[in-house]
């Protein structure tokens, strides 16, 4: 490995430490729910260590209690994780022309919304090391913290369980509620969302519940681009 390696991998384990240690609490509310799904630690570490995307997880869990079958379970996933296609293909711009092919794919792996944000905060060309070394902090402390959630779901009360479990949606507050409040298209697509699935839910209660999210997600998001579609001065 060469000094620049060294040092690129070094900097991306410094900023991926607060990283992986919110990573930890968060994946551990997620192991509670995982619990309930009836996963064992070894099989929630398994699913966090492949599928870091908390969002993902939770739609993915979310279909498992409904016990849906495996094609809504997929096509959910991948609708809540397809954001991720886009982060890797503007982190790959970043890269130097020549950085290797694998070198793209294995930092597309672990593409996440805080390690996509401190990689592209970046400035100058994109070293792959840097992800690396975000990624060994990053993915043992979801990883590890979905593990002891569902160890410390078999020993912990109830009482104690319900309180822990609300931390999960508390994350996914903090996350929709600030681009709610910078822009007033996704405040509305937010609050469209909630008002749908609750009515989808009352007037389309035969239909599971991963499907009904399916088919908003794809409804509401094509309507918001239709209406407010985003032009290049505005990208700028």
């Amino acid at each position: 490995m060469t000094k620049e390696n060294r040092l690129a991998l070094s900097e991306g384990v410094r900023d991926g430490i607060p990283i992986g240690l919110a990573y930890f609490v968060v994946s551990f509310t997620l192991g509670i729910i995982a619990r309930q799904v009836g996963m064992t630690p070894f099989e929630g570490f398994l699913m966090s260590l492949l599928n870091n995307a908390s969002a993902g997880e939770y739609a993915a869990l979310s279909v498992m209690i409904l016990d849906a079958p495996y094609l809504e379970l997929v096509v959910l996933t991948f609708i809540a994780n397809a954001r991720y296609i886009l982060m890797s293909a503007v982190l790959s711009q970043k890269f130097s022309p020549d950085t290797p092919f694998y070198h793209r794919i294995f930092v597309g792996f672990d593409v996440t919304d805080e390690i996509f944000g401190i990689s592209v905060a970046r400035a100058g060309k994109l070293n792959p090391f840097y992800n690396y070394g975000a990624m060994l902090v990053a993915l043992p402390g979801w990883s590890i913290g979905t593990a002891l959630g569902i160890f410390a779901g078999n020993i912990l009360p109830p009482s104690v369980l319900s309180a822990l479990s609300v931390a999960l949606y508390g994350m996914f507050l903090a996350i929709i509620i600030p681009p709610s409040h910078k822009d007033k298209v996704v405040g509305v697509a937010v609050i469209a969302g909630f008002v749908l699935s609750y009515l989808a839910s009352i007037f389309f209660s035969e239909i599971s519940g991963g499907t009904r999210i399916i088919f908003l997600t794809i409804l509401i998001a094509g309507l918001a681009a239709v209406i407010h579609p985003i032009n290049d001065e505005e990208n700028k």
